[in-house]
């Protein structure tokens, strides 16, 4: 039968487009589903402070009147100018095991593009680093997590197929929560805190935080992670949406600032429970039940016993000077007080060796590659 390209009109086609990702894996011990009311308002461009700079639409495959495929096309106009680049996205895309259904999704988000007079098609990326970013080639056997989204094994076939080649690569590491601080760790922490008379901040009020280093920490994002990979930075309305939307909900033990003799921000890492068994067990939705087991996840004593590392930020010029070793002498002994065995580093920059060099002293596992392909538009 042939295959039939709708794009996305209404809400309506919106939440089946959403929640077809589900259907295809609710059965999958290793995905994790979006939560779909975040998906409802990522893809929203009245709620989506995103769409202050890029522009998008959705696609769905039809088969015999049958949903088998969706895509989103996107274009980052901001990225574009930084990296003078002219590249339409696509991202959250899932399809049946049929070519002709990859192929039919990504040439509707290559025609579009070309309409827009875009040269290249890259992805999957989203709408920002914020969004899941690369399609899984290794580590199918593993849980996913909150922050990335998990695929077939047949995804990167079709994209080869395809005449789709590598762009970029990210690595995540299961690492594992030490019985003490390793000792070389502990020494470079203390030395590096007198040298630079660095300051460990902690707090125990969410709305405090937000209001003290709220906008410094996403500020301290944009000019860390200005050099990698397709970055665009957060805008002040990103920013303002950010922290309104993470910090009121994060475990403040999970959270550390590192700052100078002057208060100024120069590192923050923020990590939380794992969400991913909860987020099965809602099947990505708050109602009925899904709030109490997200709650249980993050504040209860029963916890999963992986950890997420969400952010870890540190200012360009204290870069390979230690100081992530110092965030981790504070956060150690908080995962082991709360029963963590491991974390999920989420995925880094196969080459980003500034940030690997961070796990020297721990025992780690490489159990997972993403990977963002490309290819010239004809």
């Amino acid at each position: 039968m042939a295959i039939t390209i709708k794009q996305v009109s209404s809400k309506k086609e919106l939440k089946k487009f959403i929640r077809f990702n589900f259907e295809m894996y609710k059965n999958n011990a290793f995905s994790v589903p979006d939560l779909y009311d975040d998906m409802l308002n990522t893809f929203n461009k009245k709620k989506n402070a995103a769409f202050e700079f890029c522009e998008a639409e959705y696609f769905m495959a039809f088969k015999d009147d049958k949903l088998v495929g969706r895509v989103a096309a996107i274009i980052n106009n901001k990225a574009n100018n930084i990296w003078n680049k002219k590249d339409v996205r696509f991202g959250w895309i899932d399809f049946i095991d049929d070519i002709e259904v990859s192929k039919a999704l990504l040439d509707a988000v290559q025609k579009w593009g070309k309409e827009k007079g875009m040269t290249d098609i890259i992805g999957p990326l989203g709408f920002t680093d914020f969004d899941a970013e690369g399609m899984l080639v290794e580590g199918f056997d593993q849980l996913s997590t909150m922050a990335t989204t998990y695929n077939f094994p047949y995804y990167p076939q079709h994209m080869e197929k395809l005449g789709y080649t590598k762009d970029a690569d990210w690595v995540e590491f299961k690492i594992m929560i030490p019985d003490a601080i390793p000792e070389k760790h502990q020494r470079i922490s203390d030395l590096i805190q007198r040298k630079y008379n660095l300051k460990i901040k902690k707090y125990t009020s969410n709305s405090k935080i937000a209001k003290e280093y709220g906008q410094a920490i996403f500020e301290l994002m944009n000019e860390a992670y200005s050099p990698l990979y397709g970055y665009s930075p957060l805008s002040q309305k990103q920013i303002d949406q950010y922290v309104k939307m993470y910090l009121p909900i994060v475990d403040l033990r999970m959270v550390t600032l590192i700052t100078d003799s002057e208060d100024q921000l120069v590192a923050v890492g923020i990590s939380m429970p794992s969400l991913s068994e909860a987020l099965q067990k809602s099947k990505g939705r708050l109602l009925p039940l899904g709030w109490f087991y997200l709650l249980k996840a993050l504040f209860m004593k029963r916890r999963a016993k992986m950890l997420d590392l969400l952010l870890v930020a540190v200012k360009p010029e204290y870069q390979n000077k230690g100081v992530n070793a110092l965030l981790f002498s504070d956060l150690i002994p908080v995962y082991q007080k709360l029963g963590f065995i491991f974390a999920e580093s989420n995925p880094e920059l196969e080459h980003n060796g500034k940030v690997q060099a961070q796990w020297e002293y721990f025992e780690t596992q490489q159990h997972k590659r993403r990977r963002a392909y490309t290819k010239a538009i004809n």
